[in-house]
């Protein structure tokens, strides 16, 4: 399959050019309109109770979206203060779609205790469309907005998503603008030519135009998270680098022993082709596990990013392929061994005391990584609010300030309650006394909707420990509980359900990958346990970082006491993914070597001192890239950042050039084993070298 699509794209080169071009247009043009259609609303869950009492309410209960804006810095008792305030929500009560504004001057709670801030809340008319319920919002924010005070902010609502999708759209552009040019000028640190860095470059705007297009198509078919548009396009970028990087390093390898350019690009594809195939597969079979996850941001996540891997992986397989045809003769071959050793002289001598003193290794890297992991153990998520986002964004210094002047918990979102027909009165009664100004409305059919506002914050400790309480103490009664705590908790149990049943799906596909690529079935087990031990230190850094706050303002961040529950899952999910594209790098050179020699060990220290330079390389890069997004601010996407450079940083170096040479010496020759039957299987089905013409003395030594 790799020949024939090798010579496929060499046979036609100009043909895959023209049709990656249309692709590129096709992403930055439409793609690019999946900016306007981001979601913040991340936590729902189907299938929860959670949702079906919000269902319940939108059947019963139709209302409307709503928005806040606060005035602060001046008293707001002047009386040009008050008339502007009066004829500033006069005006929004006609905006067409506003349903309700209430004068904060004679609405109890809207104005601050100290008397320089109030509240406008603005609730808008259920039931409209998407356009009509954005022009309502700009026609009433902007309003707002032109009030003469020092401090004017709106947001809440929609307009909060908005806010972070128009923050999440200026994050991707600076990050593109920092990372591109530090990834090409170390790309020239790496190949010395000009052409040769620039061919990465080329798969790696076609990573970032895929995965706009991905996401803009998922999103005609279901809610894509603000979150979507980082992780993807950092992950786009950093495997289309990784992937070109391994296939120019090999071509130009293969160019050592060969003139003729289009030989070489087949050469190329077959052996390094091979390895970017089944690294692109278990980087989308690690993504996989989040398909698992009912959760709709969970499985749109897995699916987006799962396809940008593919595109990356098709562009390395046939436009790099195409452009090494038609530009690759003006690529200079690789150093001779005899010139350019240095650096796999270097990753020998480490394998080489690796494997030596094993013991030793295992004895020092293992409890370093344990203790790195120990924050672990108190991790918690929540939803997360207008706080993740940068002091500067609107809605930032909107909640800062309704925190600065008003008591706590105001603007909080209530722990819904609702209590359905057949509700006995003492159970509400009881639900009410837990905590003090619950309020209570009736449904259409004898319902009713009980709201209680907890002590903190909307996700915090005490919102969630309120959502339990109800929950044990309704009985039998027909009592449902909603709103932003209520998802959470939900989100934590269905986490907590199918996360085993994820993990299981991923190490299934993982393991059944690796023995198709080395016939081994104790090489896939070591491989997961080391990966699971650099991803638990990395995580472990982000918890107590982001989590606990130590060292939290070196990035422009603070401690916020949780992680955002979009971090874990997707830290885990890309950096296990990752890790494997590492491991293959180094097992696809470990293999060649093993099958030439006959030597497990030496195979072992050839195969890492070849592979070493660019593994070393490709994550330098992919931190690089990752570090870029870390630049914006926006907290979910700095913890996001932060693990994935940790988790790549920590798996190629230590993972890869200690832990595995020493696990490989301890298994021995063990290592390669599998059962007769498995190995009759292997034979028949797995993955076998392809015959070259090569002599052996003249075969690459270089990955």
């Amino acid at each position: 399959m790799l020949t024939a699509l090798a010579r496929t794209a060499t046979r036609r080169p100009l043909t895959v050019m023209l049709l990656w071009g249309l692709f590129l247009l096709l992403g930055f043009g439409l793609g690019t309109g999946v900016f306007a259609r981001l979601s913040d609303n991340v936590p729902e869950v189907p299938g929860t109770e959670s949702e079906s009492a919000a269902r319940y309410l939108d059947e019963l209960d139709p209302a409307g979206s709503s928005i806040t804006g606060v005035v602060a810095g001046t008293p707001v008792a002047d009386a040009g203060l008050r008339a502007e305030v009066e004829r500033a929500v006069a005006d929004v009560r006609k905006v067409a779609g506003v349903a309700a504004v209430p004068d904060p001057y004679a609405t109890p709670g809207m104005i601050a205790e100290d008397g320089h801030a109030l509240i406008v809340p603005v609730t808008l008319e259920g039931g409209l469309d998407d356009d009509a319920e954005e022009r309502t919002l700009d026609a009433a924010a902007e309003r707002i907005r032109e009030i003469d005070a020092p401090d004017v902010h709106v947001s809440g609502g929609p307009l909060l998503g908005s806010q972070m999708g128009e923050r999440a759209a200026q994050d991707v552009k600076n990050a593109e603008l920092i990372s591109l040019p530090v990834v090409l000028a170390l790309l020239l640190v790496v190949f010395g030519g000009l052409r040769s860095a620039l061919l990465p470059l080329v798969v790696a705007v076609s990573g970032i135009a895929g995965a706009f297009l991905a996401l803009f198509l998922f999103s005609e078919v279901t809610d894509i998270s603000v979150y979507a548009i980082q992780v993807t396009t950092m992950l786009g970028l950093g495997l289309a680098v990784d992937y070109a990087l391994l296939m120019l390093v090999r071509f130009r390898e293969e160019r050592r022993t060969t003139e003729d350019v289009v030989e070489a690009v087949h050469r190329t594809v077959a052996a390094a082709g091979r390895t970017v195939l089944f690294s692109g597969l278990t980087v989308a079979v690690s993504l996989t596990g989040l398909l698992v996850f009912p959760s709709v941001f969970l499985r749109s996540m897995g699916l987006a990013v799962a396809a940008v891997v593919v595109i990356d992986m098709l562009a390395a397989l046939t436009l790099l392929p195409a452009l090494l045809a038609r530009f690759g003769g003006r690529i200079p071959p690789a150093k001779s061994p005899g010139n350019g050793a240095e650096e796999g002289r270097f990753f020998a001598r480490v394998a080489r005391f690796a494997a030596r003193r094993k013991v030793a290794v295992l004895a020092v890297v293992v409890p370093v990584l344990l203790v790195l992991a120990l924050p672990v153990a108190g991790m918690s998520i929540v939803v997360g609010d207008a706080r993740q986002l940068p002091a500067d964004s609107e809605a930032r210094q909107l909640q800062d300030t309704v925190a600065a002047h008003f008591p706590p918990g105001t603007g909080v979102s209530p722990v819904v309650v609702v209590a359905k027909p057949g509700t006995d009165a003492a159970t509400a009664d009881r639900i009410r006394a837990l905590a003090p100004g619950a309020t209570t409305r009736e449904l259409p059919g004898g319902g009713a909707v009980i709201e209680i506002r907890p002590p903190g914050e909307a996700d915090g400790a005490e919102a969630t420990a309120l959502v339990e309480r109800v929950r044990e103490m309704r009985g039998d009664a027909p009592v449902e509980v909603t709103g932003t705590a209520a998802r959470l908790v939900d989100f934590r149990q269905m986490l907590a359900e199918r996360a085993p049943w994820a993990a299981l799906t991923v190490l299934a596909g993982i393991v059944l990958l690796l023995f198709a690529f080395t016939g081994s079935v104790l090489l896939p087990l070591r491989t997961v346990v080391t990966t699971l031990l650099s991803l638990a230190a990395a995580l472990g850094v982000v918890v107590w970082v982001f989590q606990d706050g130590h060292l939290a303002g070196l990035l422009g961040a603070e401690g916020l006491g949780a992680l955002s529950l979009t971090a874990p899952p997707l830290i885990v999910a890309i950096a296990f993914g990752l890790a494997m594209d590492y491991e293959l790098f180094i097992l696809a050179r470990m293999r060649e070597a093993r099958l030439r020699s006959g030597d497990d060990r030496e195979a072992v220290v050839t195969g890492l001192s070849r592979s070493g330079r660019v593994v070393t390389c490709a994550a330098l890069l992919l931190a690089v890239v990752f570090a870029a997004f870390m630049t914006g601010g926006f907290s979910p996407i700095l913890q996001i950042g932060l693990g994935l450079t940790l988790a790549v940083l920590i798996d190629a170096t230590v993972v890869r050039m200690l832990l595995v040479p020493a696990t490989m010496a301890l298994l021995g020759r063990h290592a390669w084993w599998a059962p007769a039957p498995l190995r009759r299987v292997h034979d028949r089905f797995g993955v076998r070298e392809e015959q070259t013409e090569l002599p052996r003395e003249k075969v690459p030594s270089g990955v």
